[in-house]
């Protein structure tokens, strides 16, 4: 239970205490302004406390955007101020200082009684963020909140209430601010009220997400049919789990209802459902005499890569000192233009355009013009998307801090083998080139990938491309990676290591070879998944450990590719198959392990579509 604190008796006629309670508030008075500390005291340090000005006049939701939202330690509209557990110690602090008379708004001398005619929480905010506690202020718009001091000035701002329906601001504000053509035009305009019916009925973000994925579950089950109806079905069934996934986060931001698992499954299931649902293509064009693994393998290879591509750039530029670029500013430029908003936003092929393209594909033709689809959509968006930020990093000048540095080698996912070559050749490093770590990783990676699709099965030669991996991928992470396309490196090993095991299945030709070497990929990428929304959320990568036991890029790719010298095709798919199990197993219950019992701030991913 949280507790609001009035620092004072209620205006006559004020909803403020009934509006409190609606929010979940235990409604506390004070019935002077030195009661207010000793009633702060009282409530339990593992709870959430509000301080209210009992004059304050505004809409309900501006007290729910600041006093409820998990996501933030202190926050605050004018008269009202919230501390979660981790702030009530700075609070305290702030109500001392208060009671000494120095702080803002007060003259030296002054009381706690006098501060309060300057409006209690607003003195305790400014406390706060002088000592060093930020105190988040959210954006109200055309909400009302404020404390008038004469009856003139609260019968105008009852007015302003009244004129403002804050029930539609706060529909409006659920949608995401920046998002695709489709989901912002066919998606968004009905389903804030699906996410309101939800709220209404006691549903939770999580469950609407866990709804999204069986859904999309049952959609890849459709697809696995092989029959036109079933394709139909499955097409439907993808955009209604859409409809939820989009629904899932307006349920979020409508009710504040932010969480780090919240977070977590939605990133993570939003990749599992695509790449079921490409599984079940794969089945359903098995059943009619098409193979397609290849294909399906080759678009969850390029949509991963493409994920990392951004999650790279981003994290290397995310906190860059003089962070500046003749391109970023062109970009900025076509963005004011309004046209040409929408164009770039649909042709980097975002989630909803993507399944959208995905669904009616799979109603109206075959598994196999659906992946061609997919790959030639994405592959063109990859090159657009990674063209324009190597063009900003070339053009750019920019500091990379030590904490991206330590993102990008988190990123790397390098093992035991890797660290040791880097740290052989550490001495030597500074004196490389500023290119030097990309071009080592892209040419190790190349010459790993062309030998295992250009040599015939059960050839040494990718063994011995695949030790020349090790090396290189060693030297590539044997110094910070601070350069300006070293953030390229994670997404060069990403595509080394997929591409080697999709290409060394797709020699062995031998049933189930490629279905196995899906399910290490997809395990493989739920690892570099999870170590990217770790990151996010501020808790760091995966522990060393994890990294070890399942061998890193360099150590997973050197084993298929011994695997493949030496046992036969039908072998080798048994192998692929026990190494996708044993990877899967290890990191899924590490990650759930983590994200259950994680300390991680709550948080919501307001970034660009996926």
């Amino acid at each position: 239970m949280s507790t609001a604190i009035l620092t004072g008796p209620p205006v006559p006629g004020s909803s403020l205490e009934g509006d409190l309670r609606s929010l979940g508030f235990d409604v506390r008075i004070a019935s002077a302004a030195e009661d207010t500390a000793a009633l702060i005291a009282a409530v339990p340090g593992a709870e959430r406390v509000a301080v209210v000005d009992p004059r304050f006049v505004g809409h309900v939701h501006s007290l729910r955007l600041a006093l409820t939202d998990p996501r933030f330690p202190a926050a605050a509209v004018p008269g009202a101020l919230t501390a979660q557990p981790e702030a009530r110690t700075a609070l305290t602090r702030a109500l001392s200082a208060a009671g000494t008379g120095t702080p803002s708004g007060a003259a030296d001398g002054d009381t706690l009684s006098a501060v309060r005619a300057v409006v209690l929480p607003d003195v305790l905010a400014d406390a706060l963020d002088a000592e060093g506690t930020a105190v988040h202020r959210p954006e109200l718009g055309s909400l009302v909140a404020t404390v008038p001091d004469d009856p003139q000035a609260r019968n105008e701002a009852r007015q302003a209430v009244t004129a403002v329906d804050d029930e539609d601001v706060r529909l409006r504000s659920a949608v995401k601010a920046r998002d695709g053509f489709f989901t912002t035009f066919c998606i968004s305009p009905y389903s804030r009220y699906i996410a309101r019916w939800c709220a209404r009925r006691g549903l939770t973000p999580n469950q609407v997400t866990t709804a999204s994925l069986l859904t999309a579950l049952i959609a890849a089950g459709a697809a696995a049919t092989g029959t036109r109806g079933g394709y139909i079905a499955a097409g439907v069934l993808l955009i209604f789990s859409f409809v939820l996934d989009c629904t899932d986060g307006q349920l979020a931001r409508y009710s504040l209802q932010y969480s780090t698992m919240g977070a977590w499954l939605d990133a993570t299931f939003d990749r599992a459902k695509e790449y079921a649902y490409y599984a079940g293509l794969a089945l359903g064009a098995a059943r009619g005499g098409d193979d397609v693994w290849a294909l399906a393998l080759g678009a969850m290879v390029l949509q991963t890569c493409r994920h990392v591509v951004d999650f790279s750039f981003n994290e290397a530029n995310h906190d860059a000192v003089s962070n500046t670029s003749p391109t970023a500013a062109l970009s900025d430029k076509l963005d004011s233009v309004g046209w040409t908003v929408w164009v770039r936003r649909m042709i980097v092929l975002p989630i909803g355009e993507r399944w959208a393209m995905i669904a009616v594909l799979t109603a109206v033709t075959t598994p196999r013009i659906v992946f061609y689809a997919l790959l030639i959509g994405c592959a063109f968006a990859a090159s657009y998307t990674t063209a324009g930020r190597v063009l900003r990093s070339l053009t750019r000048k920019a500091q990379r801090t030590d904490r991206a540095a330590q993102a990008l080698a988190d990123l790397t996912d390098s093992g035991p083998l890797a660290e040791a070559v880097a740290g052989g050749f550490s001495k030597r490093a500074p004196s490389l080139p500023a290119f030097a770590p990309f071009v080592i990783a892209l040419a190790g990676g190349a010459a790993v990938v062309a030998t295992a699709a250009f040599t015939d099965y059960g050839s040494p030669w990718p063994a011995v491309a695949a030790v020349a991996y090790v090396i290189t991928s060693g030297i590539a992470v044997a110094r910070p990676l601070k350069g300006a396309l070293d953030w390229l490196v994670p997404p060069v090993f990403r595509a080394a290591e997929y591409c080697t095991v999709l290409a060394l299945a797709a020699r062995a030709e031998v049933n189930g070879a490629l279905p196995a070497a899906f399910g290490l990929v997809a395990a493989v990428a739920y690892h570099h998944y999870d170590t990217v929304y770790r990151i996010r959320g501020g808790t760091g990568a995966p522990p060393n450990w994890l990294v070890r036991v399942i061998g890193g890029h360099e150590g997973r790719t050197l084993a298929v590719a011994v695997l493949a010298a030496l046992v036969t095709g039908a072998h080798f798919t048994i192998a692929l198959t026990v190494l996708a199990v044993a990877v899967a197993l290890v990191v899924l219950v590490e990650s759930i392990r983590f994200w259950v019992s994680s300390g991680a701030p709550a948080v919501h991913d307001e970034g660009e579509p996926a």
